[in-house]
């Protein structure tokens, strides 16, 4: 018999830009060979604020999408720049549920799935996954990649509010919830202790083998010791998360030892989405040669920089120590040396301990920056700088971690038919 997954996502081609792109695609991609028939419900593209269209041939001729209804509210409901905040809550996209539901309802009787899986952020899909899951009592999987409510997030209490009554409706509800880390996974049971270890899982995110695979014969090409040594941080900034002014400071700091104009050494930010506020930084700050801001570029165009580049930058604060950025996984994959400026005791900075990688600073710690950043360079300069076995990444290549998820799936079915 075959089995089907209604599947809820935001994130989601032609939508370019954010690593849960990479999650939800991947997930579709690869269940049809564990037994798996998804059938996506994501929104109508105009919700999106960019499309591109280099992801949309990887969607497999057996994953079913479905859009549904949806606008932005900041862009599709403001008069003068401005919207009522209960427009929006708990996101800008709370009008996806008003078509979601009923189109869910609708493949649910037409194509009798036997579970639900939404993935957040953002909220509004487990919005949906939660009515869907109260009106058919079809078994519930809520796929958690970031934590809603944290000390200081949201800032707005309206928010923060319609999160939390969030959290415990899947808390409630849901009968498993999935994160994709160790320290999210005990922060939610420590939050809610309703949420006992049998409902738990943890699917870390991951990378593409396939997409990596295409890109090997580049990936062996030595980086020529003779050209400017370029240090890659490839996605979003975020003003507290990944802050970059310590390591401005560091780079000021080491700056009158040569080393940097030397290297016509090079800090590429990649699809930053704050390029202005960097740049006005590094102005500030007096090291604008050293920084470059970059435009987004296609997935495969940014895993063959990742692949071709002397460092990869990689910028977590201590707030984020339950969290790893999805990219990790593929700077890993990437085979090239890492600089992390995250708290070695986080759950990023575990990780790349586990692998070998210690070019690893505070990212709120300009000397110490400035320290292990000039042994970075010393070390990649003479082949030194440690780089994570492939073999041993294995087990984070989406086809393996789709699995798991297909596991999960199993199980709940499983329970519900008994």
């Amino acid at each position: 018999m075959t089995r089907r997954v209604l599947m809820i996502a935001y994130h989601f081609p032609p939508l370019t830009g954010g690593s849960g792109l990479q999650r939800t695609l991947r997930f579709a991609q690869h269940l049809p060979a564990e037994g798996w028939e998804p059938i996506v419900i994501a929104p109508q593209t105009r919700a999106y604020p960019q499309v591109a269209s280099d992801l949309l041939s990887e969607i497999s001729s057996e994953v079913r999408i479905e859009r549904a209804f949806a606008l932005d509210a900041a862009r599709h409901l403001a008069i003068f720049g401005r919207y009522p905040r209960a427009l929006a809550l708990p996101d800008r996209w709370v009008s996806w549920w008003l078509g979601a539901v009923p189109l869910g309802l609708k493949l649910i009787r037409r194509h009798r799935p036997q579970a639900i899986w939404s993935t957040c952020p953002i909220a509004t899909a487990h919005l949906i996954g939660a009515t869907l899951q109260r009106l058919s009592g079809l078994p519930w999987v809520a796929d958690m990649r970031d934590p809603l409510v944290q000390d200081t997030h949201p800032s707005d209490w309206r928010v923060r509010r319609a999160y939390a009554a969030l959290e415990r409706r899947m808390v409630d509800r849901a009968s498993r919830v999935v994160f994709v880390t160790p320290g999210l996974a005990r922060h939610y049971q420590v939050q809610y202790p309703s949420l006992d270890a049998a409902r738990v899982r943890v699917i870390e995110n991951g990378f593409d083998e396939d997409s990596f695979a295409r890109l090997e014969a580049a990936k062996r090409m030595p980086v020529p010791v003779e050209d400017a040594f370029v240090l890659v941080h490839s996605g979003l900034v975020y003003p507290t998360a990944r802050d970059p002014r310590a390591l401005f400071l560091a780079l000021r700091r080491i700056a009158d030892s040569g080393i940097l104009d030397s290297l016509h050494f090079n800090v590429v930010f990649r699809a930053s989405g704050r390029d202005t506020e960097i740049a006005a930084l590094a102005d500030e700050l007096g090291v604008s040669r050293w920084i470059s801001l970059a435009p987004a570029v296609g997935y495969v165009e940014a895993l063959s920089e990742m692949c071709g580049v002397h460092g990869l930058l990689l910028m977590q604060s201590a707030m984020c120590n339950d969290q790893i950025p999805a990219k990790t996984y593929e700077y890993l994959r990437a085979g090239r040396p890492i600089l992390a400026l995250t708290d070695e005791r986080g759950d990023t900075g575990r990780l790349l301990r586990s692998f070998g990688i210690d070019s690893i600073a505070p990212l709120d710690d300009a000397r110490a920056i400035a320290v292990v950043l000039t042994r970075f360079i010393e070390r990649v300069r003479s082949g030194e700088a440690p780089i994570a076995p492939c073999e041993h990444l294995m087990k984070y290549s989406r086809q393996r971690l789709t699995r798991s998820l297909a596991q999960v799936l199993d199980d709940v079915a499983a329970q519900d038919a008994a």
